[in-house]
């Protein structure tokens, strides 16, 4: 029987999915280019298995303790968890291999962790280079001015898999405040794309609820979505 829950989240997520694919086909995208992760932090696993059951693959955690245990046991084949949050270089062992993508690697010292991590574990683990696009002090992410480094750092490195750029906008922005910080990564990813052919730096994560919509139109690949998706789902 179909629970008020279920309903509840059905709906929700289906609105997500609709408003997906009109950004994408705004910008002249299928759906099918935009990667809808779940951000599941401030839910339990009951949550995310039921999100599951209606369809999603992918779900974003920001603290590696919480993801887990979280996450300790039965976890289905193709669920993808990615790491969102900030990452302290002493947690690099406990991520690697258990995300399938890293979206916040902002500085050496730590692709130098992961690498030597993964390389440890024998695999190689995909990484996103977060940037602090709107210089906001407050916020971690590379600095604009320091992305060459960090890709010619983070590609001499062979355990790590460089996919793209992550970034976030100001938390206090309306979603057209918001764009130009999109506009500005989708043209950084452009000329790094151009400057290192030997990259593969086509990923690239940028939209939260508040302001998905306008990042799929500036060229969002992934959009980390939580509240417009589990906001009901603990009562």
């Amino acid at each position: 029987m179909t629970t008020t829950l279920d309903t509840g989240l059905r709906q929700r997520i289906t609105t997500v999915q609709e408003t997906i694919a009109a950004a994408a086909a705004r910008s002249g995208r299928a759906a099918s280019s935009v990667r809808l992760v779940a951000v599941c932090k401030t839910v339990d696993r009951s949550a995310v298995d039921a999100a599951y059951a209606l369809g999603l693959r992918s779900f974003g955690e920001n603290r590696v303790q919480d993801a887990l245990a979280k996450f300790a046991e039965d976890v289905p084949s193709d669920l993808d968890l990615h790491m969102i949050g900030a990452l302290q270089t002493n947690k690099a062992r406990q991520v690697v291999g258990t995300f399938s993508l890293i979206h916040s690697l902002d500085r050496r010292s730590l692709a130098d962790e992961l690498d030597r991590r993964a390389s440890q574990a024998g695999i190689v683990q995909p990484v996103l280079i977060q940037v602090n696009v709107g210089r906001e002090p407050q916020k971690h992410g590379c600095d604009v001015e320091g992305i060459p480094a960090l890709i010619e750092h983070t590609l001499a490195r062979p355990a790590l898999a460089l996919r793209g750029f992550m970034t976030m906008a100001p938390l206090t922005a309306t979603m057209e405040e918001a764009r130009p910080v999109f506009v500005e990564m989708r043209e950084i990813q452009a000329r790094m794309a151009a400057r290192y052919l030997e990259a593969d730096l086509a990923e690239l994560s940028m939209g939260m609820t508040n302001d998905y919509p306008a990042a799929i139109e500036e060229g969002a690949t992934l959009v980390r979505v939580g509240r417009a998706i589990f906001q009901d789902s603990r009562g």
